[in-house]
């Protein structure tokens, strides 16, 4: 037997109960990451630390392009991630497309004011328009990666036509005070000091901030597009500090455009792929999204896949529409949707197979439960007809079996082989090796199909066959001795073993008194019908009550209560069943004179019961005292009363009313018997 390490042990609990970590954020890809990161703030620190490096590259014509390239891809991935929050109703997409707007517009106007391009010199809204739409940027940025709540997020909708009408107005407005000549400040010449006094720090620091949160959320939740904004974000917190050195037109200058431009075309780029890689822009941006926006997505995506499962699993042919309707509501691809097809089918066949499989287990619980034949045929026919559809059983009649007008029987079914017929095969069912009926199932599509109908057949034999056996133990030991044992005995066959159990019980005793005299003047027949209208009345009366039948002589019978069905009153509920039986035999008595009358003897104590006989015949019986002493009462009690032993009448206390007959002395016993007439309950 092979050992187990307990280091591997909790080296695989502590696995299971850390996040996993996808390849692009492994440890050691981590550290390659944040290196590429630091790297332009180190060509910075290079630059700054040796002006000789930091020469003056100045062409205004490759600032303008370069800049407007930057604002129109800003322009396009705003677009289209607003387009995405539109038609996902997601408030984090609707802040990210309000970054990439920002930076578009912000961008614009700085390319714009590129030194004769429209402006004859540089201006102070040309140095500002950098900083400024960083900084509007980074509060997005910030508020994108939040956490947002549900009520959170539905503000943001709620307002997100202010939001996008009041970034557009602020953007036309700077444009136009940056543009027109002498209207303001921003279109002259920049001071001797640039920037915003170190505001820029914030944008930094919301910037990173916004970095760090999305990495948190691309661990939970791996995605290219996701690590590509965790590193625009990055780069746009260093694009910040690089402007915080303005040295118009030198290299350490052009390092803040390289890293705008750097990291939106990553972004633009990454969303490149993923559209390569999926064939559709539909779900570019659904990693990015608000958990309860991607447990929507989830969870429409299950809803359209079950869709196609139940279409595929009732075998329509109509497949096209759903395959059209699917594609466009998911933007899918025709190889996607012919992926999903395929997968659908897949699947359907694999939930058709779990629900024949579960229907086979369900008819086996039924063959275990003991219902009657036609009620277990009913319900098993119901259960199988949702997973194998349009099943009939024909049950044998005088040998023979009848499907679509025609015959079988036992020959036509070498070795139990099924028929097949037009559409259908029928598989034989029977019973201890004898056809019993026929089952008719549809062809199935598979071999797997016929195995398995040919395994529901089986199962409907033994289901059918179990059902008769049922029935036939019924009528065996129902009639035969007391439910009770009979029950017992179905549920534990050891309880039919030679022994017994030492138990406190009541005993009732019952014969009738007159019974040799009234058989000599009259004939057998009337002796059988005698009995059988006293046993008929009585029988029910101490089944009624709890008790236990075990035997029958002659004209007495003996009852057991608490044995072996366990009863708390069992005493009480003994002597109602004898005032019930001198009742019920009263009224047969008052229509028949000359029937002799019922005399009872009741007491309570410890006796032996179980199992008494030889191991070829047994019979369910108690031995003790008690037993021997309720006969004896039986035996001393006048026709048509109750004599109770001072044992039972402690058990019913003071409601029973009862008259005293003193100590007697009983045949068999050396002690004497308290023993009492019972009148009634009260």
């Amino acid at each position: 037997m092979p050992t187990i390490n307990p280091t591997d042990a909790v080296a695989e609990d502590r696995a299971r109960r850390e996040p996993y970590l996808p390849p692009a954020t492994q440890p050691i890809r981590t550290v390659v990451w944040v290196l590429h990161l630091a790297m332009p703030l180190l060509g910075l620190w290079l630059l700054l630390a040796e002006p000789d490096l930091n020469i003056v590259l100045h062409d205004n014509p490759s600032h303008f392009w370069l800049i407007i390239t930057v604002a129109g891809i800003n322009l396009v991935l705003g677009l289209m991630v607003g387009e995405a929050s539109a038609r996902r109703a997601d408030a984090r997409l609707l802040l990210v497309s309000l970054v990439f707007l920002s930076g578009a517009g912000s961008f614009l106007v700085h390319g714009l004011t590129t030194p004769t391009v429209i402006l004859d010199k540089t201006s102070y809204g040309f140095d500002l328009s950098h900083p400024v739409g960083l900084l509007v940027a980074s509060v997005f940025a910030f508020a994108s990666a939040l956490p947002l709540g549900e009520r959170a997020a539905q503000a943001v909708l709620r307002n997100q036509l202010w939001l996008r009408s009041g970034l557009a107005a602020v953007i036309t407005l700077w444009g136009v005070a940056c543009l027109v000549p002498g209207l303001t400040p921003l279109s002259g010449s920049p001071p001797e000091e640039t920037g915003l006094g170190g505001l820029e720090w914030i944008g930094v620091a919301l910037f990173t901030a916004a970095s760090a949160m999305m990495f948190q959320l691309h661990r939970r939740r791996p995605a290219v597009v996701l690590i590509s904004l965790v590193t625009a974000y990055a780069l746009l917190a260093e694009a910040l500090i690089a402007g915080l050195f303005p040295r118009n037109w030198h290299l350490s200058w052009w390092l803040w455009h390289v890293l705008l431009t750097t990291a939106f075309v990553f972004v633009a780029y990454s969303a490149y792929l993923q559209f390569r890689r999926e064939g559709t822009s539909t779900g570019l941006f659904d990693s990015v999204a608000l958990s309860a926006t991607v447990r929507r997505i989830r969870a429409d995506y299950e809803a359209a896949l079950e869709e196609l499962v139940g279409h595929l699993r009732r075998r329509e042919e109509s497949r096209v529409p759903i395959a059209n309707r699917l594609a466009g509501k998911f933007g899918l691809t025709e190889s996607q949707v012919a992926v999903l097809d395929r997968a659908g089918e897949a699947l359907a066949n694999e939930r058709e197979l779990s629900d024949r499989l579960a229907a086979l287990v369900d008819i086996g619980r039924q063959a275990r439960v003991g219902l009657p034949e036609k009620e277990m045929l009913a319900q098993g026919l119901d259960r199988v007809r949702q997973a194998y559809g349009d099943v009939r059983i024909k049950l044998v009649d005088n040998g023979r079996v009848t499907v679509n007008s025609k015959e079988y029987g036992q020959r036509d079914f070498p070795e139990d082989r099924p028929i097949r017929l037009e559409g259908k095969v029928l598989h034989p069912l029977t019973v201890k090796g004898r056809l019993a009926g026929a089952l008719e199932v549809p062809i199935g599509r598979t071999p797997q199909d016929e195995a398995l109908a040919a395994t529901l057949a089986g199962q409907m034999s033994i289901s059918l066959e179990n059902a008769r056996l049922y029935s036939e133990l019924e009528t065996l030991f129902r009639q035969y001795m007391s439910p009770d044992v009979a029950q017992s005995l179905l549920a534990d066959p050891q309880t039919a073993a030679l022994g017994g159990e030492l138990v406190e019980l009541t005993a009732l005793f019952a014969d009738l008194k007159g019974f040799t005299s009234f058989s000599e003047r009259v004939a057998p027949g009337e002796i059988v019908e005698m009995l059988n209208r006293y046993h008929t009345a009585a029988v029910p009366i101490v089944l009624g009550n709890g008790g236990t039948i075990v035997q029958f002589v002659g004209d007495a019978l003996l009852a057991l209560f608490n044995a072996p069905a366990r009863q708390e009153d069992h005493a009480l509920a003994a002597v109602r069943a004898a005032l019930a039986m001198q009742e019920a035999a009263e009224e047969i008595a008052a229509g028949a004179p000359g029937y002799p009358r019922f005399r009872i003897g009741v007491n309570t104590g410890e006796a032996l019961v179980g199992n008494i006989g030889s191991p070829e015949l047994r019979g369910f019986n108690a031995m003790g005292d008690c037993v021997n002493v309720a006969a004896r009462l039986e035996g001393i009690a006048e026709p048509g009363s109750v004599v109770i032993g001072q044992s039972t009448l402690d058990l019913i206390g003071p409601q029973a009313e009862t008259r005293p007959l003193g100590p007697l002395n009983l045949k068999g016993r050396e002690q004497p018997v308290y023993a009492h007439v019972l009148s009634g309950l009260s």
